[in-house]
């Protein structure tokens, strides 16, 4: 039964007075109690219900999300389950970023990594890139609950090509959005939206790019193929979800990524213990999921400082 429903049975005079306030008590109040006793161990600072909805506050900049009803892999749900947002991977971004940096944020879903970036150096400028219009809408909230005016968010994806091709996406994980169905599920949402080239958006901005985040489930060899005016000209330090699963419903393994990168120059790391570590190749036991690309002469001194 609902909080809602029980309300309506005890108006209805279906449930006692002194039943209706033990049963909400027991069954919903009690929670928030649980809740606040619950976050201290968590990065989350305090949950604030309103008629907006909830939003959470976290400990790490002060960062403030809606969190949307059903969506249990947003970054908020994520940290009250795991008491933190991939702390080992967001501390090696934040310590390899050079001062002012110029980010491309591309699958930005929810913002929590172009918020991040950009409260941590409000010099940055952040270009978010989200193409499924419900979660778009989402990062621009999100965007103006932390009042930041160094983040510009661009309602499309990018890819290797431009013009109008059709998302997958299912509600309580739109993290999840990609151009194939990856989850297999009959009952899957379709839209569809344009993508453009991150070359062809550098040009157009007339930018240079300092640093690459991107997690566009399993496409993401198409987006540095769409990149190698950038990649070759502007050496972004490159920060990558790569997963065998996703990847091998576009037909190629992410060990091609660590192939195409290394022609321009790239080494593949990822953390260790705090420190980079190299990463030469996948294979079936793997366990990483997210890695870091820099170049091994503009990126020479990171390299010397942080490898293993």
């Amino acid at each position: 039964m609902s909080l809602g429903k029980m309300r309506d049975d005890f108006v209805a005079g279906k449930i006692s007075k002194s039943d209706y306030i033990e049963k909400m008590y027991h069954d919903y109040h009690s929670y928030l109690f649980d809740y606040a006793k619950y976050i201290h161990q968590t990065d989350i600072d305090k949950i604030e219900i309103s008629s907006e909805g909830v939003i959470v506050h976290t400990k790490t900049l002060g960062i403030r999300m809606l969190c949307l009803e059903h969506d249990f892999r947003l970054a908020p749900i994520e940290i009250l389950n795991f008491l933190k947002y991939e702390p080992d991977e967001t501390s090696m971004m934040l310590r390899i970023m050079p001062e002012a940096a110029l980010i491309f944020d591309v699958g930005a879903n929810a913002g929590w990594y172009s918020i991040l970036f950009a409260k941590n150096d409000p010099r940055s400028k952040v270009y978010a890139f989200e193409p499924i219009p419900r979660t778009f809408d989402l990062l621009q909230h999100n965007i103006a609950l932390n009042h930041l005016d160094n983040i510009e968010s661009f309602r499309y994806g990018l890819s290797d090509k431009e013009g109008e091709l059709v998302f997958y996406y299912h509600p309580e994980g739109s993290g999840n959005a990609s151009l194939v169905n990856v989850s297999n599920r009959h009952d899957i949402t379709k839209v569809s939206s344009c993508v453009k080239t991150v070359d062809s958006v550098r040009r157009s901005l007339g930018v240079a790019i300092d640093f690459i985040k991107c997690d566009v489930e399993g496409a993401e060899l198409f987006v540095y193929e769409g990149a190698a005016e950038t990649i070759a000209k502007d050496n972004p330090v490159i920060f990558s979800e790569m997963l065998r699963k996703w990847a091998s419903k576009f037909g190629y393994h992410p060990n091609k990524i660590i192939e195409y990168l290394s022609g321009f120059g790239y080494v593949c790391c990822v953390v260790d213990r705090g420190k980079l570590k190299m990463f030469r190749e996948m294979d079936e036991f793997t366990e990483e999921t997210n890695y870091f690309f820099l170049h091994e002469v503009k990126h020479k001194d990171k390299l010397n400082e942080l490898l293993i």
